[in-house]
This record gives C-alpha cells, structure tokens and sequence, in this order.
C-alpha cells in the first residue's frame, strides 16, 4: 500500500534523494537518470494518450504500459536484482511482444524510414519512443555499474518497438506515415 501524505519534505534541498532501500544518493546518480527517464516517458504517453480520438484498444494498451512503467521505476529504484522486491517480469515484454505482432500484422512492410510526425497521435508516439530509448541507453549505462534487473532493458527495449508500431497503426496503418526520402534536401 503506497501512502503518501507528505509532498513537500525538503529531503531533496541539498541535491539528494532516496532510493527505494532508503539510500541517500546524488539527483544526478545514474540510477536516479534512469528511473526519472522512465517518469518522462510515462508522462509522453500520458499526452499521447488524449490524442486518441476514442481508439479503445490503443487506450487500453497504453493504460498498461503506464501502470508497467511504474513497475520499472520501483524495479530502478531498488539496487539489484533480489526477488524480494517488485521486479519487471519477462511476462510483461512478452505481452508486449503479443501486442506488436497483433498491430504490425495489418501494416504493410517499410520500404523507406519513417519520419517523425504525420497524425497527432502517431507524432506523440514518436516523442515517447525517442524518450523510450534514452530511458533504455541510461538503464544499460548503469548496469555497466550496478546490478540492473535484465527484464528492465528488455521491457525498455521492447516499449521503444510497440511506440513505433503504434505510431504506425495511428497513422492509418502505415497510410499516413511520412517517410524519409535519403538526400532530398540536398
């Protein structure tokens, strides 16, 4: 049960803050990086969500992914690997994997890259994407350090590719998409 009565506590006025275990590190601890990443990318989907125009099942799916973020955030925020606290499962990158598939099966193949942008929603996606793959890059960096829970990479891993299939299947799947046309601009 999380309680939280007490916003303003001023623990974090000389530049630090706890971790889950009660360890008092710097704010720019590359674990605290991490899970702060992880937080942006929360809030990306939160604003992609209101671009939905009434897609139930996107709406559902990113419903998920939100609550999972947060499970990757308290994963973080615990140095190490034990089971003794709430850790990501491979069963969550696997019912990732499930939606990827699902969506992708309707989308034609790439035949160029995809810019950045064509609808709302699918623009937003991008954006979570791109923030997606720097919670990922900073995850690894710290676990070129300290232990890091592996499903955490995977599940990163995994997100940034559902963002992108999603973007797609926002776009018309893959109609509206915007595509890169190499040297146009020369």
């Amino acid at each position: 049960m999380v309680k939280l009565d007490v916003i303003t506590t001023r623990g974090g006025d000389g530049g630090e803050t706890s971790l889950g275990d009660g360890t008092r590190v710097r704010k720019d601890a590359l674990r605290v990086a991490a899970y702060g990443t992880v937080d942006e990318v929360n809030a990306t989907i939160g604003l992609l969500r209101l671009h939905l125009a009434g897609d139930r099942q996107a709406d559902a799916m990113l419903g998920r992914i939100q609550n999972d973020l947060f499970d990757v955030g308290a994963d973080l925020c615990v140095p190490g690997t034990g089971e003794d606290r709430l850790r990501v499962t491979d069963g969550q990158c696997l019912r990732l994997e499930g939606e990827i598939a699902a969506m992708n099966a309707d989308i034609p193949p790439l035949r160029s890259f995809v810019l950045p942008g064509g609808s709302p929603g699918a623009a937003h996606a991008h954006l979570a994407r791109t923030v997606t793959r720097r919670a990922e890059r900073e995850a690894v960096a710290l676990a070129a350090e300290d232990a890091v829970n592996p499903a955490v990479i995977r599940y990163l891993n995994r997100l940034s590719d559902h963002l992108f299939v999603l973007s797609r299947r926002l776009n018309g799947n893959g109609t509206g998409d915007v595509t890169w046309t190499p040297g146009a601009t020369r």
